[in-house]
């Protein structure tokens, strides 16, 4: 019996993309580094990441929210 059949491989890949990507865009429409969904795979660090980027001041909001206070002239 090999140790990683062919199959195996692709359902791992579709589960690290299943995983990666969604976060990645999440991440990356809040003004994030897409880097940052690597956390996703630390048992317990997933958790209290999730409830940081959840609470904490998104850059994309305050880049939008500078935009819209500028007059315009």
């Amino acid at each position: 019996m090999e140790l990683f059949a062919p199959i195996h491989l692709l359902i791992i890949f579709f589960l690290l993309f299943g995983v990666l990507w969604p976060f990645a865009r999440i991440l990356e429409r809040a003004g994030f580094n897409r880097a940052w969904c690597l956390l996703m795979f630390i048992p317990l660090v997933n958790w209290i990441a999730l409830w940081v980027f959840a609470y904490a001041k998104w850059p994309a909001l305050a880049n939008q929210a500078a935009k819209t206070a500028m007059p315009q002239g």
